[in-house]
């Protein structure tokens, strides 16, 4: 029998959050996988169809149009996607974007952002790596001039989850280049993005251009692109949080939600891969008997089962930990270390027992394959994650 993968943070009310999760992700998401890899994004329809049903921002405050649950909600709904290796919706990315409104932004950014977010009518990106920048976050090169009433935005980024169709973007940038940390601010640009249309300079937006969707190893049907400001003008008003200078403090104080939302999926995506790997051997057949029964097999398996049970056990100790308001960054970095880096061996581990079958991008394991990797770069390299863990020894 499979494992069986029980949360003990779990409950009733959850679980029947989380067949409603599965019910609208094998109807409306599942089926539109393939033709979403092919052009490299899933479309405003997904999002808003999402946002309609409550699976937008589930841990939102109901005052700002969220569902007004907490991380365990969005935590159901990224494990549903990452077991059936669906990951053209960052839905992750959006909570995240969501969370610096709730966390940092204005009650007038909150109210004004937060509810358009939550229905899917906005999907959100956070623009923080440019070309030659990615986890040294004081390196970044974009400028944020402040002219009259207005910020005057230069500069580029990429690799931005959620780039192609963002409807709003958090731009770090540099405010005030002598300071240092204290000199980086976020800027919240509208990109005036609602509709699939090819976006180039954005509707409305003269100065923001959305480059190419990137051709990426993996994680295909996700829209992944380079940003471009040139003389783009932000009201002033568009500072998160109201206060320009307090870009560093905001990024840092939040990075335990993105690190533990990594180890969730990291997580999930090795308990799928092991239940359709453990049915494959199973009806697979090699020199007259069942790949199941051979002594390797049920070894790897074995293997695979331990690493998972045991990653089960630390994970949600980790999501009680953020529930209840007590989870620090070196543990959520551990989190995010100890579940990609685990991910990439368990997968590898796996896909080698399906064989040729292994290598087809048809099959669900090999897609979880390549979209692994990129699990020990994004939201902090691994080895950003060791220094913070060492500081913290």
């Amino acid at each position: 029998m499979p494992l069986q993968f029980t949360r003990s943070w779990s409950d009733p009310d959850l679980e029947a959050f989380r067949d409603a999760c599965v019910r609208f992700i094998e109807a409306e998401v599942l089926p539109g996988d393939e033709a979403a890899r092919k052009r490299g994004h899933v479309g405003h329809a997904l999002w808003r169809k999402a946002g309609e049903l409550g699976f937008l921002c589930t841990d939102i405050p109901s005052e700002f149009g969220g569902a007004g649950g907490d991380f365990r909600h969005e935590a159901v709904f990224d494990e549903e996607m990452a077991r059936r290796a669906l990951t053209g919706m960052s839905t992750s990315v959006h909570s995240i974007v969501a969370h610096y409104f709730l966390n940092h932004g204005t009650d007038a950014q909150k109210r004004h952002y937060l509810p358009k977010l939550a229905r899917g009518e906005l999907v959100g990106a956070i623009a923080m790596t440019e070309p030659g920048a990615g986890s040294d976050l004081q390196a970044v090169r974009t400028r944020a001039e402040r002219r009259g009433d207005h910020w005057v935005i230069n500069g580029s980024k990429t690799f931005i989850s959620n780039g192609y169709l963002a409807g709003v973007v958090l731009v770090v940038c540099k405010t005030d280049p002598t300071q240092g940390a204290r000199g980086t601010s976020i800027l919240i640009v509208d990109t005036g993005r609602a509709s699939d249309e090819d976006p180039g300079l954005a509707a409305g937006t003269p100065g923001f251009r959305v480059g190419r969707i990137l051709d990426k190893m993996g994680m295909k049907a996700q829209d992944t692109s380079e940003l471009f400001f040139d003389e783009l003008h932000v009201p002033a008003d568009k500072v998160l949080g109201g206060e320009p200078g307090q870009g560093f403090f905001q990024l840092m104080s939040d990075l335990p939600y993105e690190r533990l939302i990594i180890g969730v999926a990291a997580l999930a995506g090795m308990e799928g891969a092991y239940d359709a790997t453990l049915a494959y051997v199973r009806e697979r057949q090699a020199f007259g008997q069942p790949i199941a029964a051979y002594q390797n097999t049920r070894f790897k398996l074995a293997e695979a089962a331990t690493q998972i049970m045991a990653g089960r056990a630390f994970v949600d100790r980790c999501v009680e930990a953020i529930v209840a308001g007590t989870l620090d960054t070196a543990t959520a970095s551990m989190a995010k270390l100890w579940g990609s880096e685990t991910q990439g061996r368990v997968l590898d581990e796996l896909l080698q027992l399906w064989g040729g079958y292994g290598y087809m991008n048809e099959t669900m394991v090999a897609r979880m394959y390549t979209d692994a990797r990129v699990q020990r770069i994004y939201g902090g390299t691994n080895e950003i994650m060791k220094e913070v863990i060492a500081r913290n020894l």
